[in-house]
């Protein structure tokens, strides 16, 4: 079921529930992507249409923050709970790594990625990493031959927003591995970044943790909370 939170449609589902249903699309190996939408990405598709399709076209829509949550609220159509995409790829990589699948993973700064690969390969015995790229290349005509040759189950895309979502898109009739949009991830898995501990997750606050390793993203985290007054104002509306 999709819940709409501001022109996204977000799958109504729990942590459990997408883990089950990209495991599937992932057994398939026909294609696809996820894309775990923080309320950045739903406030950038009010006003970019194109990225708003691009968004809408996954296979999987995921609410990533805590804000998405809220917003539901607010509208009367709550979706069950947050879906971090830190918390649903291991769901993926342990059992890919349990049946010798492969991962490729695209993005961030120069070794980020081959860093966060060795710490994958660690993690998960078994897991094969069929290659790395950094997310500055310039031309990918090499990189999209590699993922042509080497034919990764899953495909991990650390560029950031907007850009991860609109690559999914653009490439996704071309590739058969399941593309999974994660963000600043890698950064984690390389040991650049830490993620917020159960405690903070559990209040809501990881946003606020993330803005203290990176206070350079005070003036983004600042536009945060529209989310909920536009919620509250589509909610007037509809009344």
């Amino acid at each position: 079921m999709k819940i709409e939170v501001l022109g996204v449609g977000f799958d109504a589902l729990t942590l459990s529930e997408a883990a089950q249903a990209a495991r599937a699309l992932l057994d398939a190996h026909g294609g696809g992507c996820v894309i775990t939408a923080n309320p950045e990405i739903v406030l950038r598709c009010q006003h970019d249409a194109d990225y708003a399709a691009a968004v809408n076209s996954g296979s999987l829509v995921l609410a990533d923050g805590i804000g998405d949550i809220y917003a539901s609220r607010i509208l009367g159509s709550p979706l069950p709970e947050r879906v971090a995409g830190a918390d649903l790829v291991p769901l993926l990589l342990a059992p890919l790594a349990g049946r010798g699948g492969s991962v490729f993973l695209y993005g961030g700064a120069p070794e980020v990625a081959r860093r966060a690969a060795e710490a994958m390969a660690r993690e998960y015995p078994g897991l094969r990493i069929a290659g790395v790229e950094n997310g500055y290349i310039e031309e990918e005509t090499a990189l999209l031959a590699r993922l042509r040759e080497t034919d990764p189950d899953l495909l991990l895309l650390g560029l950031g927003a907007p850009r991860q979502e609109l690559w999914m898109q653009r490439r996704r009739p071309e590739l058969k591995a399941l593309m999974f949009g994660v963000g600043g991830l890698l950064d984690v898995y390389a040991g650049d970044l830490r993620r917020a501990g159960a405690l903070w997750q559990r209040l809501g606050l990881e946003w606020l943790y993330r803005l203290y390793q990176q206070p350079g993203r005070i003036t983004r985290m600042a536009r945060l909370p529209r989310i909920l007054l536009l919620a509250a104002a589509e909610r007037a509306r509809r009344q």
